[in-house]
């Protein structure tokens, strides 16, 4: 069975690792899928993947950061596919991985802007949309990283993904009556280029995590995008505000 045939998945952040993890995922369940982020070759790559596999994708980039273009992604998502029923705001940065103090303003500004107020910013335009036609879900990506766990080093970082935790329970709380479910999977290290250490390879990072997690391994980035679906699926239908931890057990 395709559990959403007839659904436009909107995801940005698609042209790689998670974010192509899921929009793949929601392609082979049937979806319609924009795949969204600012490099348009390796969202053409992730879009060509889906149609290879049978699916129907669209290419749209996009800065998070920017108000007007997210309001145009919306729009142009709905023209194409006639909808947008699934958003999933996975698009995120790492930099300024110093001791607090030693982070530099622009690095500090950089991830406050694409990992918090982008986040805020789609939301705002997705919902525009959603409430005045029949309502939506919405998973933001957060991170085990923040509201679960800190770890030396990444106090921009966790300083943001905090917030997109808590910002996603407020949304889901001011916008559940318009028929609009919000949630956030928040991940910890996964299959992903985003948790390579500087000059770590894939292997480099297997041995590492065999002591560092209880799992003794990290979670697959299809893992992370099978629990995105689900919290998008009717079957969690009763979950508003959720934070769903994947991170073999880091934060237990």
């Amino acid at each position: 069975m395709q559990h959403f045939a007839g659904k436009t998945v909107l995801v940005t952040g698609a042209g790689s690792g998670l974010g192509r993890a899921i929009a793949l995922a929601f392609a082979a369940e049937g979806a319609s899928v924009v795949a969204a982020g600012r490099t348009a070759a390796s969202l053409e790559e992730t879009a060509a993947l889906i149609e290879a596999a049978g699916g129907t994708a669209a290419a749209i980039t996009a800065d998070v950061t920017d108000s007007g273009l997210l309001r145009d992604l919306v729009h142009a998502t709905v023209t194409r596919f006639g909808s947008l029923d699934i958003a999933v705001n996975n698009a995120g940065i790492l930099r300024g991985t110093v001791p607090a103090a030693e982070i530099g303003e622009e690095d500090w500004d950089a991830v406050l802007r694409t990992n918090v107020t982008g986040v805020w910013l789609a939301m705002k335009h997705q919902i525009a949309h959603m409430k005045d036609n029949g309502g939506g879900v919405i998973v933001n990506i957060s991170s085990n990283l923040g509201a679960h766990l800190r770890i030396p080093n990444a106090a921009a970082y966790i300083t943001s993904k905090a917030a997109v935790s808590a910002l996603t329970r407020a949304a889901a709380l001011d916008h559940i009556h318009q028929g609009i479910r919000i949630n956030a999977v928040s991940p910890g290290a996964c299959a992903a280029p985003m948790s390579l250490r500087p000059g770590e390879t894939e292997a480099d990072r297997t041995e590492r995590v065999k002591s560092e997690n209880p799992l003794g391994r990290v979670a697959s980035a299809e893992e992370v995008a099978a629990a995105v679906l689900h919290l998008a699926s009717p079957m969690a239908g009763a979950m508003v505000g959720t934070d769903l931890v994947i991170d073999s057990g880091s934060s237990a």
